[in-house]
């Protein structure tokens, strides 16, 4: 998901335009382009996508769903900052959530999902090589996402899709400066292993490894300010 491919366009499909501004906001938000708190005013939003107020409000309502903004009553939407105490219990939860879907879908994929994950390891190991900031944030972010998917407990995997997107809203917001994404090198390829050769509780402990290392290179005095709204996402 590359950040030209989510600027205003001329170009769109009808009927498009809610999503486009949806995913340009999550994008900047996860690039940590914009910050916690930032203001997100209808009617600038409406000028920056040359739509109406109405696809705008739709687009702000679903990134409220997904816990990316929170929308008051007569007043702007804004990015949301959740504080250290709530970071912390997201990441204690995804910890539970992220090691029960690693037992349960450990030896469980097929070899099509076996292929897919090894092919979305090496395409984040490569973003990451070629130092291409914006695919590295979201391949790693694929590949929990992926892991959410595939899980036969479906109830499971979409809690833990939930807790992937707030975690990584979380660390967009406090990661320390030149963090690179949720990455280290050799933690995605050793968990996708473990699950490709059934070994659950290898892949669950890897997991909580990964999470632990991330978490504790967060630095909850970091925020960053940036608001010139049309330059971060048409940019």
């Amino acid at each position: 998901m590359k950040a030209a491919t989510l600027a205003a366009s001329t170009e769109d499909i009808p009927g498009d335009a809610e999503t486009r501004i949806h995913d340009a906001i999550l994008h900047a938000v996860l690039t940590q382009k914009l910050a916690a708190d930032t203001r997100l005013p209808e009617l600038t939003l409406s000028r920056i996508f040359d739509v109406n107020r109405s696809v705008v409000r739709r687009a702000l309502s679903r990134l409220e769903a997904d816990r990316v903004v929170v929308m008051r009553r007569n007043q702007s939407a804004v990015v949301i900052s959740p504080g250290a105490d709530e970071t912390r219990q997201l990441f204690a939860a995804r910890r539970h959530v992220e090691a029960e879907v690693m037992r349960l879908t450990a030896g469980s994929l097929d070899a099509p999902a076996c292929r897919e994950l090894r092919a979305i390891v090496e395409r984040e190991h490569s973003a990451h090589a070629e130092g291409v900031h914006d695919d590295r944030i979201h391949l790693s972010l694929e590949f929990h996402q992926y892991l959410g998917t595939a899980c036969p407990n479906h109830v499971l995997g979409q809690m833990l899709r939930d807790l992937i997107l707030r975690t990584s809203v979380a660390v967009a917001l406090y990661k320390v400066p030149g963090m690179a994404a949720c990455y280290r090198a050799g933690d995605h390829r050793r968990i996708a292993e473990a699950l490709i050769d059934g070994q659950g509780e290898a892949a669950a402990a890897a997991a909580c490894r990964h999470l632990d290392y991330l978490e504790e290179r967060l630095n909850y005095a970091t925020r960053i300010h940036r608001v010139d709204l049309e330059t971060i996402l048409t940019g």
